[in-house]
């Protein structure tokens, strides 16, 4: 691999993350984060939430969005 194609490479994946992380505070800020099925527990000083529901809506949101890419490919 070419030096040249590892810097493209590298832009395609900063541009990937910027794009999520966008995303994901965009979201934050909607309050979708707190979708029924997310698990909360607190227990004096130890707290612990995890957002199962958004995890499943991301999963299925990059699964299209992958699957919709690699068929524009062929």
């Amino acid at each position: 691999m070419a030096l040249g194609d590892v810097g493209k490479l590298l832009l395609i994946v900063g541009a990937v993350i910027v794009v999520i992380g966008g995303a994901l505070v965009l979201l934050t800020r909607l309050g979708v984060t707190q979708l029924p099925g997310s698990i909360s527990v607190s227990n004096g000083s130890f707290s612990f939430f995890f957002p199962v529901a958004f995890c499943v809506v991301i999963s299925v949101v990059l699964t299209v969005v992958i699957n919709l890419i690699v068929r524009l490919r062929q």
